[in-house]
């Protein structure tokens, strides 16, 4: 799946979701290092898991973040 970022440094959000988990997840633009590492620690992770844990961050003054962006982009997928 293909989610278009808001609001972040991130443009993009490319993942897969195979029975219930994570997989492949990679973004567009922001914070290279640290968006790989969030790729990793989510790769084969249950998709409610990750949205429990990374829904609601926030970077900085914004009201949103590259995780939360993770988070909605899960949601559209599985709604």
């Amino acid at each position: 799946m293909v989610y278009k970022t808001k609001g972040t440094c991130s443009q993009e959000i490319n993942f897969e979701i195979k029975d219930g988990k994570l997989y492949n997840v990679s973004f567009v633009g922001g914070c290279n290092g640290n968006l790989k590492g969030i790729g990793k620690l989510v790769e084969g992770m249950d998709v409610n898991e990750v949205i429990e844990r990374l829904d609601g961050i926030k970077c900085g003054f914004k009201n949103t973040s590259c995780p939360d962006q993770l988070a909605q982009a899960i949601k559209s997928a599985i709604n």
